[in-house]
């Protein structure tokens, strides 16, 4: 069973709390909107590169890896090293969990 499915209030507090920054929710819809690992997104890509997420967000790439600690840290993000590149990416059953969240589903 995944830990997803089990969030508790205070793990949607720590998630709302991670995409309270502005920065780390366009980070995050940015990494949404590519789709999963291993599903291709819009730009064919399943992920997007640490270097490639500061691309015209005008955010110095020390602030980025700190956005995405902390993005990792609340559940929203997986990252994986491939060679000298750190992909990023949303798990699927994170943004149903969210889903479920807004529609009352969510275990109390």
């Amino acid at each position: 069973m995944s830990k997803y499915k089990t969030i508790d209030m205070q793990g949607y507090a720590d998630i709302f709390k991670a995409l309270s920054n502005p920065h780390r929710l366009k980070i995050f819809m940015k990494l949404a909107c590519c789709g999963s690992e291993g599903i291709a997104c819009k730009s064919d890509k399943a992920c997007e590169c640490v270097g490639d997420l500061g691309s015209n967000m005008g955010i110095a790439p020390s602030t980025i890896s700190h956005h995405l600690k902390e993005l990792h840290r609340s559940g929203l993000i997986c990252t994986r090293r491939n060679g000298q590149r750190i992909e990023c990416w949303v798990d699927p059953e994170i943004l149903e969990s969210i889903c479920s969240f807004f529609t009352c589903k969510a275990k109390e």
